[in-house]
């Protein structure tokens, strides 16, 4: 992961422009995540990035390891604090809502931040996760490159079906699958 955050860190300017010339997908993704967040309560965003998502799905918190992504969220509003998904720096019970988009593709194991996740969630609160699965499009498309892509060269592709078995070893239910969303698969899950 620590390749991966200095990468971030040098070029967090080129990630934050993605967004822009890449507008109709996000702008999908977006779409795509805004039914299942919570619009009232704390929300918090793992991987918040630059705060592409955070600002527009109204979440107010995020925690991200790169400096200057964070110092680009904070810009934006956010009440953004360096850290991992590994560690949430908050108390039990904390949010009603959780959102990591695009962030588990980075990490080098899925359990304890899923299990982080549920800790910091009050009872019945919910987990998004947006993901780059390991059979989909992209994740096609990268492994066919000639050469590797800047971030994704980095990146740990996974499968639904792991994602949604650490999920319920961490304490979700309801595990919910959407799939192809312009590249994404979104699951949304409930503390139990």
């Amino acid at each position: 992961m620590k390749q991966a955050v200095a990468v971030f860190d040098r070029f967090a300017s080129d990630y934050d422009r993605w967004f822009d010339t890449h507008k109709a997908i996000y702008e999908g993704q977006l779409a795509a995540i805004r039914p299942h967040t919570t619009l009232h309560g704390r929300a918090l965003e793992v991987g918040v990035g630059s705060g592409r998502f955070a600002v527009p799905l109204g979440i107010r918190y995020g925690l991200d390891p790169s400096r200057q992504l964070l110092a680009m969220a904070r810009q934006r509003e956010i009440e953004a604090i360096q850290g991992t998904g590994e560690s949430l720096p908050y108390r039990s019970c904390t949010f009603d809502f959780v959102l990591m988009m695009t962030v588990i593709c980075f990490m080098d194991t899925i359990d304890q931040p899923f299990q982080e996740a549920c800790r910091v969630l009050h009872p019945g609160g919910t987990l998004v996760i947006g993901f780059i699965e390991m059979d989909g499009e992209i994740a096609r498309q990268e492994r066919e490159r000639t050469s590797p892509g800047r971030f994704l060269r980095f990146a740990k592709f996974r499968s639904a079906e792991e994602v949604r078995d650490s999920l319920i070893r961490a304490g979700f239910t309801g595990c919910n699958m959407r799939d192809n969303l312009h590249g994404l698969t979104l699951i949304t899950s409930q503390k139990k």
